[in-house]
Order: C-alpha cells, then structure tokens, then sequence
C-alpha cells in the first residue's frame, strides 16, 4: 500500500487535507466516500532520496517524540509496521505522518526499517540509521530506539540550557547598541552645538566623538548595508570547502575560543561515539560516525586518523590520546575500559562527565559576559557625558 495526500470536502462542505494509505487513487476515493467525504484532489506521496535537495526533514523535538512511541510500541510487542502505523495516527503534523506512513509502505515491501529511514536522510541522519541498523541486527530495536530516544533529548535539551543562556548578553548587547547610537545619533549633537556656536574650543574627547556622531547619523545605513552584505559573503564563502577549512584551522589557534570549540565539539563526539556503540554499532563504524558529527574540520580530520589507527588494530585510548583533543580524565576512563572489557560503560560516563564540563564552561563564559558588558556600556556612556560635560566646565573657567 502507498501513503496518498488528499484534499476533500466534508458532509458540511468544508475542505480537508489529509493522508491515507491505500493500494490505488480509486481504493482511496471509495475510502474516502465509506467517510462521508466527496475527494477533490488525490496525489500520491513522492518518496525522496538522499540526494534530493528539498528533502524533508523534522525538527529534534519530533525526532525524538515519534522515536520514544515508536520504542514503546514496539517493546509492547506490535510489529514495525503497526508500530509505525500508530505513531503516524498520532502524528499532528500532516508533513511527519505522510512520512511516516511512506517508511511503512517501504517495510511491507520488504526493506528493513534502517533502509526505509534512507528515503530520508534530512529527518533521519546517519546516526540514527546506524543506531537502528545495529538494534535490527542484534534484535534489541526497542532498546536502540529507547538511546536514540535519550540521546535527542538530552542534545535538545543542551541545545536549549546554552539559547537560554545566551539569551540575556544577547539582549544586553542589542540594548547597549541602542542606546549608545541614540545617545551619538540624537542626544551630543543637539547639545554640543550649542558650545560650537559660541566659537569655544571643543575637548579632544569632544571632538572624537562628534566625529564618531557624524558618522554615525550621516553612514549609518550604508555602515548597515556593508555589515549584511560582508555576512552573506562570508555565509557564501564558508559554503567553499577550502574558505571553511581555513576558518576551521584560524579558529583553533585563537587561544580563548579554541577551548571553547574543542571542549563543544568532544562533547558532541563522545555522547555519539557513546550511545553508539551502547546500540551495538562496531567500534570503527562509530568512530567513523561520530567523527562527521563534529563541525571542524580540522578536528575531523584528527578524529579520522584517530579511526584509522584503530581500524589497524590500535587502541582507542591511544590512537585519541594522540589527537591531543580530550582531557586526561576522559583518556583514563576510556583506557580504563578498555583494560576492564567495560568500554561501552566507561564511554557513557566520560560522555556524561564531558557534558557537565562543557555545561560549566558555558556557565562560565555567561557569567564572565555579563559584567564585561555593563562595563562596556557604562565606559562608553561616561565617554559621552565627559564629551557633553567638558565643554561646559571649559566655559564655566571662561566666565570666571
């Protein structure tokens, strides 16, 4: 049977838009007439490759809803393809259930789930195609299901803790910008011309920051315009392979930010390689997986050599101690188990202890952002009442 989109009218002549599942167009219109309803337009769902650019995709909130009904489903013991027909009939979204309902079509033809999850790659990456492959395989679908599950919900919610976090400097900065283009734009030019009137010697601070109001009421709009138009290259530029290798190399040497991008992106990797090979994926596999979730190219490339060495027959402690990418304690926990035959329980915990450090390091960096903009704020604004308020002394002294 094939997923079909329809567009109807109802017993009370209202129109509506749905999915059914149905062997042909003229199964689906008699389907349509036993509901009652008259069918207006009837096409059948297209089904889309890993190369089609307009391929579908879902938000990780839905990714991971429909996986925990679908883990839920099948542990209560329902076949995959009822399993994936009830989360379709709770799907909201008309987009997720002819989705859903075009993976069940691929089923009962006799691909298995992962292969059917290939139709889409936007809304199912390869990470989670392994993680379903390796639990068909073994016959633990649930318990994979049920990681997958965990692991898009702890990503979503490190994904809100740090837009949470940034969401006050952001809106700090905004505010400060305001102010100080209204105070420069509006406010020193009305006042400080009524000192160049009088033909007084402006302060040196005074004249800087006449000039700076001038600039900034008289470009302001083509200071704009530059500053889009710089970032739709750069966003062009980065589409390049060799602009972003480049960007990806100049962003590690910066002492400050390489921390930060190294300690996110380990985390990243990790919590992959972790849930990973918790699911029965082989160690190679998900190293080499794990490897095209991180961001830098640079550190992929490190993490590449790094599955490499192991694909050869080295071990994982050393061939990613010599990435110089993970902390020592990570290092140990990972040589630890190796050692122990625990690999999969020591990964998770270094996977867990990367994510407390890096929601540290966050909280940190926040923390530090605060303060340094008030005192950014405030150090301009004095600026500004010292360029307003020495003219006035200066002629204070002259009455005098």
């Amino acid at each position: 049977m094939a997923a079909f989109e329809y567009l109807a009218l109802d017993r009370k002549g209202r129109k509506r838009k749905g999915v059914l599942e149905a062997d042909n167009e003229r199964h689906l219109r008699q389907l349509l007439r036993d509901k009652g309803m008259t069918p207006l337009e009837i096409k059948q769902g297209k089904e889309r490759t890993r190369h089609t650019f307009f391929s579908p995709s879902i938000n990780v909130k839905d990714r991971a809803l429909l996986t925990r009904q679908l883990a839920t489903l099948i542990d209560a013991g329902l076949p995959i393809e009822e399993a994936i027909t009830g989360v379709a009939q709770q799907a909201s979204k008309q987009k997720l259930r002819s989705m859903l309902l075009s993976i069940r079509s691929k089923v009962l033809e006799g691909h298995s789930l992962a292969k059917a999850l290939e139709s889409y790659p936007k809304a199912f990456p390869v990470l989670f195609r392994a993680s379903v492959e390796a639990g068909e395989q073994s016959g633990h679908l649930q318990q994979v299901l049920t990681r997958l599950a965990d692991y898009t919900e702890r990503q979503r919610a490190t994904a809100q803790k740090i837009q949470m976090a940034m969401m006050y400097p952001i809106i700090l900065t905004l505010v400060a910008i305001g102010i100080v283009s209204f105070l420069l734009g509006s406010v020193m030019p009305d006042i400080v011309s009524v000192f160049d009137k009088q033909g007084a010697a402006l302060p040196p601070i005074t004249e800087f920051m006449l000039s700076l109001s001038y600039g900034v009421t008289h470009y302001g709009q083509l200071i704009l315009v530059v500053f889009v138009l710089t970032a739709i290259v750069y966003k062009w530029l980065m589409t390049k392979q060799t602009a972003s290798n480049l960007k990806d190399r100049l962003v590690l040497r910066i002492l400050g930010l390489r921390k930060w991008v190294v300690v996110a992106q380990i985390t990243r990797y990790i919590s992959t390689l972790a849930m990973l090979s918790s699911s029965g994926v082989a160690l190679v596999d998900a190293m080499k997986i794990a490897a095209q979730v991180v961001d830098n190219s640079k550190m992929q490339q490190q993490l590449t050599a790094a599955m490499m060495k192991v694909q050869e027959g080295g071990s994982l402690g050393n061939a990613l101690d010599e990435t110089t990418l993970l902390p020592p304690m990570m290092l140990q926990l990972i040589k630890s188990g190796e050692r122990s035959g625990e690999l999969d329980s020591m990964l998770a915990r270094a996977a867990h202890q990367q994510e407390e450090e890096s929601h540290a390091w966050m909280t940190t960096l926040v923390g530090l952002f605060e303060p340094l903009m008030l005192l950014v704020m405030g150090g301009v604004v004095m600026m500004i009442v010292m360029a307003i308020l020495l003219p006035i002394m200066n002629m204070n002294q002259l009455l005098n």
